[in-house]
């Protein structure tokens, strides 16, 4: 007997527009997901801005790092040397003291930072020094002395103070005569280099004399001897180092030992002068009676007038009377085209 199988007949399928039934737990779980999806999202935003200030800045900082490498390195402002050990025309400094020591810094750092002014010196000194040195030598005065111009006069043989001392060791006009320079309307010896030296030389011996130091007779120049003479008697004391004087007074020999040291060592205070003034061939033209007219001997000699005056800024008018024949020497460049 056959069995004949039956199906179990097949629910009918859900109609596809027929809603489904929500439960509350349903819900939840649809915010929950929701909820993680926004919180997600959000904190992947706040990553993303962050992230993108962080490259901001780091383009910014790279672009200031390459600006800063393009640009010059600003020069540093440094202390200068100061040495432990000085002399001056043989005689010690006793940098051993703190008012000493600290007198020559304040000096070394004024001029090591007044950089126009000492360049110009350390470019003008050999041609000047190389006149000065042997009159100096000869008259037994000591090299150091040099240095006594160079603060003087910056080196300049034409130099006018407002108190009218005048020429490369600034004498005044009573003292320029004492000393044995012709000072007249035509002729002012105090503008000769050479003359003017002759005579500085013939005072600091007179001082060196009087005083029996270098030192002291070095403030004797700017102090005078009278002043000098008269504080010593008020303070007893004859030690310059010992001395109260004037606030110029003071400063004039460190100002002196100053330009000597960065002088003698510019490397040591960042000076680099390689093309210094060279010196300058002359020879020289004797004059017995006058000139009438110095533009036309200048030209006698082939050179200008303006020539002649550099090299003998000692002549002070256009001509000369010279009505007791002295006789004059003056100096003539070897080599006229260099002026032309």
């Amino acid at each position: 007997m056959h069995r004949v199988r039956t199906t179990p007949a097949l629910s009918p399928p859900a109609h596809p527009l027929q809603p489904i039934k929500t439960t509350k737990y349903d819900m939840k779980k649809d915010g929950s997901i929701l909820y993680l999806i926004l919180v997600f999202s959000l904190v992947n935003l706040i990553a993303l801005l962050f992230s993108s200030q962080d490259n901001r800045h780091s383009r910014q900082q790279a672009a200031a790092e390459q600006k800063s490498r393009s640009l010059p390195k600003p020069a540093v402002t440094t202390d200068v040397y100061l040495p432990s050990a000085m002399t001056f025309a043989g005689e010690t400094v006793p940098l051993h003291r703190l008012d000493v020591r600290e007198a020559l810094q304040k000096e070394l750092i004024v001029n090591t930072y007044l950089h126009s002014h000492t360049i110009q010196l350390l470019k003008n000194a050999p041609r000047m020094f190389a006149v000065i040195e042997p009159i100096l030598k000869e008259a037994g005065i000591p090299d150091d002395f040099k240095y006594l111009a160079v603060i003087e006069s910056n080196l300049n043989p034409s130099a006018v103070s407002p108190a009218k001392a005048v020429g490369l060791w600034q004498f005044m006009e009573g003292t320029g005569r004492e000393y044995g320079l012709e000072i007249n309307k035509e002729v002012d010896e105090r503008y000769h280099i050479q003359k003017s030296t002759e005579a500085a030389a013939r005072y600091l011996q007179k001082a060196h004399d009087r005083f029996g130091s270098w030192t002291t007779g070095a403030a004797s120049y700017n102090a005078g001897t009278t002043m000098l003479l008269t504080q010593m008697a008020i303070q007893n004391e004859s030690d310059y180092y010992n001395l109260l004087l004037g606030e110029e007074t003071e400063r004039y020999l460190f100002r002196i030992l100053a330009l000597k040291q960065i002088m003698t060592h510019p490397e040591l205070y960042n000076f680099d002068i390689k093309n210094t003034h060279p010196i300058e061939k002359t020879t020289t033209v004797k004059v017995q009676g006058p000139i009438k007219d110095w533009a036309e001997f200048a030209q006698e000699h082939n050179i200008s007038y303006k020539t002649l005056k550099r090299f003998n800024p000692w002549l002070r008018k256009s001509s000369l009377l010279n009505p007791k024949h002295k006789t004059y020497e003056i100096t003539i460049p070897v080599h006229p085209g260099d002026y032309q």
